[in-house]
């Protein structure tokens, strides 16, 4: 968020912690980007702060998540002391989420990260939830690459590049005909906590149906072969479309993303090289 907006959001989220009677001395920032995440104390809580702008339902987060908590999935779940609601105040939704301490000093070991997205997507198709495809997400980032008013800084060259590459993946991978389900839509390595109950999965703004190798193209290489039976050549698709939406995100006139412009080139410098395409994090920016 801009700065002036960040102390708006932090504000309303330290308000409504002290409406609900939750003592707030202090507020670390824990994410800042298209909306804010805070930790409060001493009532140790996460605040998940939104612009009624924003493009994502909170309301439908919160009520995902509830239901998630009750197939015994690997997730962060809401603060018990307040529910599953979510609050609005001065132009934010607030929704409040238990505190994990993540384990210091450890990187997730990829056999146990890969185990946690493979319960999360058990639990996933025990529900019955409307939400929209992974190819309608795609369809969305085709308007905005062929929209100049949406994505400026993209130069002639690279937004044929990523028109051409969305027009041929979405073909292919619709083509393949994958089995489909309720996925997380970004299960990336900044989605997961490594707590010492094990990994625990947040964000779940981008939920969509889809084959699991979707999600699977999120992950490190090393965490995504762990995962059994997946389809690697779709997985390689996907991981085309996760380096496209990336690319076209970070180079949106109204994205906030800390990277930046910076971030946005590097993804399309890696889409330009043609597959075989690179896991998220091995992608230099």
């Amino acid at each position: 968020m801009e700065a002036a907006a960040a102390r708006q959001a932090m504000a309303a989220a330290i308000s409504t912690a002290s409406a609900l009677d939750l003592e707030v001395d202090d507020a670390v920032v824990l994410s800042d980007s298209n909306r804010l995440v805070v930790h409060l104390t001493p009532c140790d809580i996460v605040a998940r702060v939104t612009p009624m702008t924003h493009f994502a339902s909170a309301e439908r987060e919160v009520e995902l998540v509830k239901r998630l908590g009750q197939t015994d999935s690997p997730v962060a779940t809401l603060e018990a002391r307040v529910g599953p609601r979510v609050f609005v105040r001065d132009g934010f939704k607030i929704s409040m989420w238990t505190y994990f301490e993540t384990m210091p000093f450890r990187a997730l070991p990829p056999a146990e990260y890969a185990q946690a997205l493979e319960r999360l997507h058990a639990g996933l198709r025990r529900l019955d939830v409307t939400t929209p495809h992974v190819m309608d997400r795609v369809a969305a980032l085709q308007r905005d690459v062929a929209s100049p008013d949406v994505t400026p800084d993209l130069g002639d060259a690279d937004r044929a590049l990523l028109t051409n590459t969305l027009h041929d993946l979405r073909q292919s991978i619709v083509s393949r005909r994958a089995s489909e389900q309720l996925l997380h839509g970004e299960p990336h390595p900044w989605n997961v906590l490594d707590t010492k109950n094990g990994p625990l999965f947040i964000d779940f703004e981008n939920t969509a149906r889809g084959p699991v190798e979707y999600d699977i193209a999120w992950l490190p290489n090393e965490v995504g072969e762990r995962y059994p039976n997946a389809d690697e050549d779709l997985v390689g698709e996907c991981r085309g479309v996760v380096l496209a939406i990336i690319a076209t995100h970070r180079l949106s006139r109204d994205d906030r993303h800390p990277s930046g412009r910076r971030s946005g080139l590097a993804f399309l410098d890696a889409l330009r090289d043609g597959p075989p395409w690179p896991a998220l994090d091995d992608v230099a920016w």
